[in-house]
């Protein structure tokens, strides 16, 4: 599951390099390439963390959020302990590109990922 999604994340990547040359040749030129590079550049880091979280055994790529400005990351979600929600961090301050992390990501299962008290069939649902 992990390998299949850090490919999806890696063809994400990929396609947004060619929306990044075609807008370099637009008219405003100088203008767009600034951003289009940042915007490339951002989406790079975040797919580049995602994919270091689907490689590692401790973080849980599925349920960190990672938002990606000029550098700077913010992650969000939840980790099921400290030393999930460091590791995420220490990965993302790891990659290149990165200014500074914001580790906002909240300790302990969500309520989502909690299964409910009612049972039918001897099935949890979810």
């Amino acid at each position: 599951m992990s390998a299949k999604f850090a490919t999806a994340l890696f063809l994400a990547g990929a396609l947004i390099v060619p929306v990044a040359g075609y807008a370099a040749g637009t008219a405003d030129t100088q203008s767009m390439t600034g951003k289009t590079k940042a915007v490339v550049s951002d989406a790079a880091i975040t797919t580049k963390i995602k994919a270091g979280f689907a490689k590692d055994n401790q973080v849980s790529a599925m349920h960190i959020k990672v938002d990606t400005d000029n550098g700077i990351v913010k992650l969000t979600g939840t980790a099921k302990s400290q030393a999930e929600a460091d590791r995420a961090a220490e990965i993302a301050q790891s990659t290149a590109g990165v200014t500074s992390v914001s580790n906002d990501i909240q300790v302990g299962a969500s309520d989502s990922m909690k299964p409910s008290s009612s049972t039918t069939s001897g099935s949890t649902k979810y």
